[in-house]
């Protein structure tokens, strides 16, 4: 069968929340095909498919959208993560 998934992430090596990277990329069949990247603020595509997508939602709602996780998604979670690994060490 064929699989499609995307995968959030957030990329940090400082204690700085400035230095966070938040990603979204979309595979299908462990392909990746787009990814939206905080550092780029817009959706870029790997494939004929991805490069249609990326143009479509980097012109729609989407990106605008996208551009607001990386306060969501990763500063909360940065904070949960930091904290937990504190309390280990």
């Amino acid at each position: 069968g064929f699989r499609h998934y995307t995968v959030a992430d957030c990329e940090f090596n400082s204690s700085k929340l400035n230095d966070i990277e938040y990603s979204q990329s979309y595979y299908y069949n462990r392909l990746e095909y787009v990814r939206f990247s905080s550092s780029v603020g817009k959706y870029v595509g790997y494939t004929e498919y991805g490069i249609k997508n990326a143009e479509r939602w980097n012109n729609g709602p989407e990106v605008i959208a996208r551009r607001g996780e990386k306060e969501r998604y990763c500063f909360h979670n940065v904070g949960i993560d930091v904290e937990a690994d504190l309390t280990k060490s």
